[in-house]
């Protein structure tokens, strides 16, 4: 059968979106992103999986399965010019953290629209970076920009925040180099850093040579978990938004 949008229920059309925004999505993320049970997210995406409209990947055994928009599924969304999302042994912790922390957002702050590292990338592409910064120059002789893995944007639309999710440590220059950027632009009312517990001395040192200690902020990943992790970041939005 050939997968239309005639073929695919709008709410798995609403996945498909979403997972193109974010590359990948799972159903822990969704789970909280629509306030139900990861069993009840879990039967959606396995019946977005038959209709054709996302793929499913586990490339770890320890890790939630991750499920992504395949070309049916984006052509009958609409969105004809994106490419399905990549998933790999190396990046899917990443991906995996990624989605849990978008659907957090989301969940938590309604009146922002989280946008995705890939749409960030067409930002880029079209000469428009949103919650880009500046961190040295390209090959071509222009800027070459650090993109975050997601931006927070409030609506009406003011500027936006930069969201890091940092699971292993960056080479210390280049760690510091970001940093730099982040305290010296004007493009972003701040970042929140969600960070795995190795991160943290590292970004400490980082943030403290680059003197971004009032741009950037930083909350454990370990205690991203709504009951405990929302008032941090909560917190942080309201003072740098």
């Amino acid at each position: 059968m050939r997968v239309t949008k005639r073929t695919i229920p709008a709410q798995q059309l609403a996945l498909v979106e979403w997972a193109a925004e974010l590359g990948a999505i799972t159903a822990e993320a969704l789970a909280v992103r629509e306030e139900c049970t990861v069993s009840s997210a879990r039967a959606r995406l396995l019946a977005a999986m038959r209709s054709g409209a996302l793929s499913r990947e586990r490339p770890l055994g320890d890790q939630p399965a991750l499920f992504i928009a395949t070309r049916a599924g984006l052509r009958a969304a609409g969105l004809d010019g994106v490419d399905p999302g990549r998933v790999s042994a190396p990046s899917a912790r990443h991906s995996v953290a990624c989605a849990w922390v978008a659907a957090v957002l989301e969940q938590r702050y309604a009146d922002h629209a989280v946008i995705g590292e890939r749409e960030l990338l067409q930002g880029c592409k079209r000469g428009e970076p949103v919650a880009c910064v500046a961190v040295g120059g390209s090959r071509d002789g222009g800027p070459a920009f650090h993109r975050p893995d997601l931006a927070l944007c409030p609506t009406p639309p003011s500027l936006p925040i930069a969201v890091e999710v940092e699971l292993t440590v960056k080479a210390p220059q280049r760690l510091q180099a970001i940093c730099r950027g982040w305290a010296r632009t004007r493009g972003v009312a701040g970042v929140l850093y969600f960070i795995a517990p190795q991160v943290r001395a590292p970004l400490s040192r980082a943030i403290a040579a680059a003197r971004a200690e009032r741009a950037i902020a930083v909350v454990d990943l370990d205690a991203l978990v709504m009951a405990t992790a929302v008032g941090p970041v909560e917190r942080t939005i309201t003072a740098d938004a």
